[in-house]
């Protein structure tokens, strides 16, 4: 069976205030043409299909045409992200069209959408993002306590209640959807970040027992080990901040043989403008020395020791493109010295180091407390709307 993966489209993102959804469209026109010519059996879609809970209207045209598109081709399965609202993306499910199948619901995740070949039937089972305040209570077992406040937990939860149905399909082949931090993986500076009470990260051991896991959330596309069973990150189709610059987005076509023996073939995706970062003083940059950079997207770092006047003016019109504009005078505090938040530093930590630098000194136990439930509050207004 051949199967085409692929997450994180984040239709309706906009980088550094650009309008992506022109980009997006052909995007999703490269992934028709790619089903219709490698004859995909089977598209997933493993969450973050839109960026936001309520998307703009072009936006959910958008993810409409191209469901429709696919589905004439190809059987679909989606799931919803950490972006996404279940609630809405699954809004219908039951009523889509024949080969389109939005698997948003918690109660629902061990019920697979099965597509037989030649060589018999694949179980594709969908795990919606798991927001463990949401789910844990749902995911315990009947008359037990909620699970621990992880996403470990309730994603182990919801595995076991999928290896059960497998259990029941004898010599049926599975593939599982997933939109987690899975460990081993490495995160870009764009992608949300999903810890709640401190724990983010799933072990990949979670999985094991499927012949196949189709991740989304991380942006880099990359495989999670080396053993059985193949996990992979499809990652985004387009990059979505400065720090994914060099990476080479894809879609995976996955071959599923009879067996259950995996092999992927990463297929590159359209670039619409590349990005890249350039550094000087000013009569550097604007002197051709960067002239083969004047159509890309650039984040542009200005070190004349005092400030030009008209910088952002004369940047731009030497740089069309040039999207983020950073004055950082020699000899004043340069990039480099400065001490970088990683992409997936917890939250509520780099709010510590802050507040032990405003003050001089380190939070109290309680004080900590009130800052991860401040950042957890917040974060679940975000993710309901």
């Amino acid at each position: 069976m051949r199967i085409l993966h692929t997450s994180d489209w984040h239709l309706g993102r906009t980088l550094h205030g650009v309008d992506l959804l022109e980009h997006q469209r052909a995007f999703l026109d490269h992934l028709v043409e790619v089903v219709r010519e490698r004859e995909v059996d089977v598209v997933l879609v493993a969450g973050d299909v839109y960026d936001r809970a309520i998307p703009a209207v072009p936006t959910v045209r958008l993810l409409s045409e191209a469901l429709g598109r696919l589905s004439e081709a190809a059987t679909v399965v989606v799931t919803p992200g950490n972006h996404d609202s279940a609630v809405r993306l699954g809004f219908g499910a039951g009523l889509m069209r024949d080969g389109v199948h939005l698997l948003a619901s918690v109660e629902a995740l061990d019920e697979p959408v099965v597509v037989s070949d030649g060589d018999g039937p694949v179980a594709f089972y969908g795990l919606p993002y798991l927001d463990p305040d949401s789910v844990r209570g749902l995911l315990a077992a009947d008359g037990d306590e909620p699970l621990a406040r992880s996403h470990d937990a309730v994603v182990t939860a919801a595995l076991d209640r999928v290896r059960a149905d497998l259990a029941t399909r004898p010599g049926t082949r599975s593939v599982v959807l997933a939109h987690a931090f899975v460990v081993g993986g490495t995160a870009s500076e764009s992608e949300r970040d999903i810890r709640v009470g401190g724990v983010d990260s799933v072990p990949s051991s979670s999985f094991e027992g499927f012949d196949y896991v189709a991740l989304g959330h991380l942006h880099g596309a990359q495989s999670i080990g080396t053993g059985s069973p193949v996990i992979r990150y499809s990652g985004s189709p387009l990059a979505f901040s400065f720090g994914e610059k060099n990476q080479v987005k894809s879609s995976a076509l996955v071959d599923l043989d009879s067996d259950g023996r995996v092999e992927v073939e990463l297929i590159p995706a359209p670039v619409p403008r590349r990005l890249a970062e350039v550094t000087g003083d000013l009569a550097t940059l604007l002197g051709g020395e960067f002239d083969d950079l004047r159509d890309a997207w650039l984040r542009v770092f200005v070190t004349d020791p005092v400030h030009p006047a008209n910088l952002h003016a004369l940047v731009r019109d030497h740089f069309p493109y040039a999207l983020a504009i950073q004055h950082t005078p020699v000899g004043g505090v340069s990039v480099s010295d400065r001490r970088a938040v990683a992409a997936d530093a917890d939250p509520v930590e780099v709010a510590v180091d802050f507040v032990a630098f405003a003050t001089g000194g380190a939070p109290t136990e309680t004080e900590a407390a009130v800052l991860r439930t401040a950042y957890e509050t917040a974060l679940a207004r975000e993710t309901s709307l």
